[in-house]
């Protein structure tokens, strides 16, 4: 059953360490890549470093998902400071509508 878990960063992330982690942080996604469908960083209108992000994560269970958000990297070190998990069904995916 898939997952969308989308999350933001805490208020008044600290950039560098942000950027420090962020190595690790692709890392622990990569290593999560069977397990992904779609993952990506949510960016402000007027900034290109990312604020937050979506991932739609195929696992059995809610609880399956929360264990990979708060094993993430940015997770453990304060930088999410808020997440959303909600079960995802497709619709339209990759430009074709799937579901009758």
């Amino acid at each position: 059953m898939p997952y969308a878990i989308t999350f933001v960063d805490g208020p008044g992330t600290d950039r560098e360490m942000k950027s420090s982690l962020r190595q690790i942080h692709v890392d622990y996604v990569t290593r999560n890549a069977g397990r992904i469908i779609a993952s990506g960083g949510l960016f402000p209108d007027d900034d290109d470093f990312p604020n937050g992000g979506l991932i739609i994560l195929d696992v059995e269970s809610r609880a399956e998902a929360v264990d990979y958000i708060e094993n993430d990297p940015f997770f453990l070190h304060g930088i999410f400071g808020a997440y959303t998990i909600q079960r995802w069904k497709k619709f339209v995916f990759d430009h074709r509508r799937v579901v009758g």
